[in-house]
């Protein structure tokens, strides 16, 4: 019996226990019948059904998350980040569209759970009073799972829509969140280059595929080598199909491989010595043949470029982002990305106001 699926699935087939194991599930608590079974109930039974104290059985005592803003440690700051949300959104659904999954209960399972979130803001929030309005935002939580403990997360939303739905003023609210955290100031931290080319010399050159036959990881690894690292933006049309469909952080919603141009173009212009890491990529077979992927990725890059974050403030910031990919007939048809925007808009706020003022006009 393979592991449990979600796509078309109603909840109260998700919800109910299966009375057969999907896969080895050693250390699991034995309502669990397979690694996505586990992801799904455990999500709703905290969130939804607010039994928030399963934070304690579900996650490991001294689990790192990596968020938007850095990491956090132990599930303690867990169990309180999740209260302060519930307060502010109580009646927040927490859709399942896709779990990919990989490892074995050996070394661990990895999970990539895009969510789609539905919620009202009738209690506080970190961006200030409520405001009664729904919400709506999309956001990956990828999780290293081992005995019924997530041990580490990476967790990224689509935090500007949210800003936007909730009717905020979005520089404003940059600006109030920037200077909120710029009074817990972090040491400086040294950079050295960017590792796009040793010196004055071109990027890497990947080595030719060993075989003709397809391979995912090549795609991935090939794709956004060439596109983002030499700037080669004439190799979307041989790595994305002719109607690529893209939803990514800030609403943003592409359609055809123009569009996608577009999108890299903007972050490039911005960051024009931007270096793109893939940190982590595993994939799915799915029922219909495609691939799902799951990709975490980095992208540092120095704000040296005029375009959608403003003039050029010589800010060196670490893009980082979570991606899940459908990928039909060897080319990428479909992706999910969001990534740390707010946090980017932060820290170019705080670089271009930081030497003047020390009261400056959040509207400007």
């Amino acid at each position: 019996m393979p592991p449990k699926k979600i796509k078309h699935q109603d909840i109260t087939k998700l919800l109910a226990p299966s009375p057969e194991k999907g896969q080895s599930m050693r250390g699991f608590e034995e309502q669990y019948s397979d690694i996505v079974d586990y992801i799904v109930r455990c999500t709703h039974a905290i969130w939804e059904e607010k039994g928030v104290g399963l934070i304690y059985t579900h996650y490991l005592h001294n689990c790192i998350v990596h968020g938007a803003d850095g990491t956090t440690y132990g599930r303690d700051q867990v169990v309180a980040d999740t209260l302060s949300t519930l307060a502010a959104f109580p009646d927040r659904k927490l859709y399942a569209d896709a779990v990919v999954w990989t490892g074995d209960d050996e070394a661990g399972f990895f999970t990539s759970h895009l969510i789609t979130n539905v919620a009202h803001n009738t209690g506080y929030s970190v961006y200030g009073p409520p405001t009664g309005r729904k919400v709506v935002w999309r956001g990956i939580a990828l999780c290293l799972v081992k005995e019924n403990r997530i041990c580490e997360e990476w967790l990224l939303r689509d935090d500007i829509e949210v800003i936007r739905q909730l009717g905020l003023d979005l520089k404003e609210t940059v600006a109030s969140l920037a200077l909120r955290d710029a009074q817990n100031p972090r040491p400086p931290q040294p950079h050295g280059e960017i590792e796009r080319g040793i010196g004055q010399l071109p990027p890497e050159v990947l080595p030719p595929k060993e075989t003709p036959e397809f391979d995912v990881e090549d795609l991935i690894r090939r794709s956004t080598h060439e596109i983002w690292n030499w700037r080669l933006l004439n190799k979307v049309r041989e790595y994305y199909a002719e109607g690529y469909i893209g939803h990514l952080c800030s609403g943003r919603e592409l359609y055809g491989q123009q569009e996608y141009v577009a999108f890299v173009l903007s972050l490039l212009a911005a960051f024009p010595d931007a270096r793109f890491f893939v940190d982590q990529l595993f994939w799915n077979e799915e029922e219909d043949g495609s691939i799902r992927t799951s990709l975490r990725w980095s992208l540092p890059g120095t704000h040296l470029g005029h375009g959608i974050y403003g003039p050029p403030t010589g800010a060196r910031i670490h893009i980082w982002g979570l991606t899940q990919h459908i990928i039909r007939d060897g080319k990428i048809a479909e992706e999910w990305t969001y990534f740390n925007e707010l946090h980017v808009l932060k820290q170019i706020f705080l670089a271009r106001h930081q030497p003047a003022t020390a009261s400056p006009d959040p509207a400007e």
